[in-house]
């Protein structure tokens, strides 16, 4: 009997094979493929329009795992279209290493002994209303946004509406935007429960990996904690999808295959029938306008835990205040510091720039430190005495020849985290101090510094936009933002909204045990309304002006763009190849092709990069369209081609 089997590599069909093995729709198998064996799934349909005769090979044999359910199938083929991706790329998403797990022993699944314990936490009335309006809406799929303000307790809220779905015997998937919120949420999630969750992201063993993903499949585990790409898990019987900060920009994968992880959650949920929960203090204009025209529910929790009180605002203009030469924190600011450290409140200064100075120069011949792979500058991390380039990963040492004599003679322009570090350790020799960002919060010892911050064990913290996602420090009172001026420029479509995501959720990082809290924005900008906007405490006013500006725009939510980013190694080769594709693809879409331009950094890994954008109607017809082309045309040799469906960023 004559079966398809897809297969996890670069085709967007299954292969035809032949067995004599009682097999159905779902199961995995291993067959013969060139001169290798490898794994696959029995797919639903065979290759179309294949009129090449070719003998037939047979399945090798049946793996002795629970075959996937019609739904994932059917969500990997939604997905390949939507993203313009093939079928067996998406399949391999969901394999380890290009293999699926075959049965571990059961003793590794104890560890995740599920056994709920009883807990007696007092929710408040808005809370008992949140989570009431919630449980009415987890029965089938339907998307429910809980909007609350920072330090409302939103947690304790979904976690009272994931017992009710555990108890009914289904899994859940938690989903967070960055690995570094893992060790904080699994402690939280393990003293509200009494148990383990799986935890899976990139920096999970394998052997762990294996025991999880087999776990799943048998129905063994049952709630995952996970990065974007638990979301490809097999789940035996999922039940509930909570997205948690829905609006987080790191959900999007922007490289490899291209995807917006909360998307597809929400697809996914959509192709399972089960209920999934969006959670944050600011939707996305996306999730805002679904909001709004009554796709998705929503309840909203409008006052802290216990009341405690939000944050006040307090603006430096550094116009009106000398700083000294090399120098980035006021006279007026150490005062304020001083202020709050005598209260034994904790301080964090905020400045999201990684490593010590964004720019390095020589000043006898003028020349700046730039990445020799990518047209941006290398940043200089003083910790490691080395200058990165944020993009490829290149390192260089800071010491070069000068083209006058000698040696260069450097100077660093502009501040990082570990710069503002170096000056505050001058201003408060005596206090305990800590960078907290993704350099020094993804290692082993992270763990222990979160312990050591929720303790009051350090006095400052000097932070990037790491810090604002999700941590309850109960003695952080002060916030300095650095510099407001160096987020709030730029041209960015997004700018707006992920400033305003930002800075209420830096804000909602203070007072949130009810003790009074400031956040003191440093500016050279006069303009204070700007500032008043997007830390008002309702953000819904600023998110309806957004939403207005985008629809008189034809700007997404209102329509869909793909951006297409064309790769080479030769500039002129490339940008002629970018023009002649564009003739191509205009007339056979079904929709407009901006471009081609150089790419914002042109040049990224030694690669040259042209831009083009697509913008059309929100359907598929349009991805269909570029689909049909995109298989048939031929690049020269080294010319390669990324398609990234509802870009977040522009670069």
């Amino acid at each position: 009997m004559k079966f398809p089997v897809l297969l996890p590599n670069i085709f967007d069909y299954p292969f035809t094979y032949e067995s004599d093995l009682n097999l159905t729709t779902g199961d995995f198998v291993e067959v013969p493929f060139g001169k290798s064996k490898i794994f696959g799934i029995v797919w639903d349909e065979f290759e179309k329009n294949n009129n090449k005769k070719f003998a037939i090979r047979k399945i090798v044999k049946k793996l002795d795992i629970p075959k996937l359910n019609k739904n994932l199938l059917n969500f990997i083929s939604w997905f390949a279209k939507y993203n313009i991706v093939p079928k067996g790329m998406v399949l391999k998403l969901l394999f380890l290493a290009g293999k699926p797990v075959e049965k571990v022993n059961t003793k590794f699944y104890e560890n995740f002994n599920y056994q709920l314990k009883r807990n007696s936490i007092k929710l408040s009335d808005e809370q008992r209303n949140s989570l009431s309006q919630i449980n009415n809406s987890n029965k089938e799929f339907n998307v429910h946004v809980l909007q609350g303000t920072t330090g409302s307790g939103k947690t304790i809220v979904y976690f009272e509406a994931l017992k009710k779905r555990l108890e009914k015997g289904f899994q859940i998937l938690i989903m967070l935007p960055e690995i570094g919120l893992t060790n904080d949420f699994e402690k939280k999630f393990i003293d509200f429960f009494g148990f383990n969750p799986a935890l899976w992201h990139s920096n999970v063993s394998k052997k762990n990996k294996e025991i999880i993903w087999s776990g799943i499949i048998e129905n063994k585990i049952k709630v995952v904690i996970g990065a974007r790409s638990s979301l490809f898990l097999p789940f035996k019987k999922l039940g509930l999808i909570i997205v948690d900060e829905e609006h987080d920009q790191s959900y999007k994968q922007d490289e490899g295959i291209i995807y917006n992880a909360r998307d597809m959650a929400i697809a996914r949920a959509s192709f399972e029938n089960v209920p999934i929960n969006l959670i944050t203090a600011v939707p996305s204009v996306e999730t805002f306008e679904n909001i709004k025209n009554g796709k998705y529910n929503i309840s909203k929790l409008k006052h802290r835990y216990k009341n405690a009180s939000l944050p006040n605002y307090e603006i430096i203009n550094l116009n009106n205040v000398k700083l000294d030469k090399q120098t980035w924190i006021s006279n007026e600011i150490i005062k304020k510091i001083k202020f709050h450290l005598e209260k034994k409140d904790q301080v964090l200064f905020f400045l999201n720039r990684r490593g010590f100075s964004p720019n390095v120069l020589c000043k006898k011949c003028v020349n700046t430190y730039s990445c020799p792979n990518c047209s941006i500058n290398l940043v200089y991390h003083k910790k490691k005495n080395k200058l990165l380039c944020h993009y490829c990963g290149f390192k260089t040492s800071l010491r070069r020849d000068c083209k006058k004599e000698g040696i260069c003679d450097f100077i660093f322009s502009g501040p990082g985290v570990e710069r503002i570090f170096e000056e505050v350790k001058k201003i408060f020799p005596k206090k305990k101090i800590e960078i907290f960002s993704s350099d020094t919060m993804n290692k082993k010892d992270s763990k222990e510094k979160l312990e050591r911050i929720i303790n009051n064990e350090i006095d400052i913290l000097v932070g990037t936009q790491l810090i604002s996602k999700g941590f309850h420090f109960p003695s952080l009172n002060c916030i300095i933002v650095v510099d407001i001026d160096l987020s709030t420029n730029g041209h960015d479509l997004r700018n707006t909204e992920k400033n305003l995501q930002l800075y209420h959720q830096l804000s909602g990082r203070a007072g949130r045990t009810g003790k009074p809290s400031t956040v003191y924005f440093q500016t050279f900008n006069s303009n204070s309304k700007m500032i008043s906007d997007i830390t008002n405490k309702n953000p819904d006013i600023l998110l309806d002006k957004e939403i207005q500006i985008r629809k008189q725009n034809n700007l997404p939510p209102f329509q869909r763009f793909i951006s297409l980013i064309l790769t080479g190694n030769n500039e002129s080769i490339l940008e002629k190849e970018a023009i002649k594709f564009k003739v191509a693809v205009e007339k056979k879409i079904i929709g407009k092709i901006l471009g081609p331009v150089e790419a914002p950094i042109f040049r990224i890994k030694k690669k040259y990069r042209m831009r083009l954008l697509i913008r059309g109607p929100k359907s598929l017809k349009l991805q269909n369209s570029l689909a049909s082309i995109i298989p048939n045309y031929k690049f020269p040799y080294g010319i390669k081609l990324s398609v990234d469906v509802d870009p977040i960023s522009f670069n």
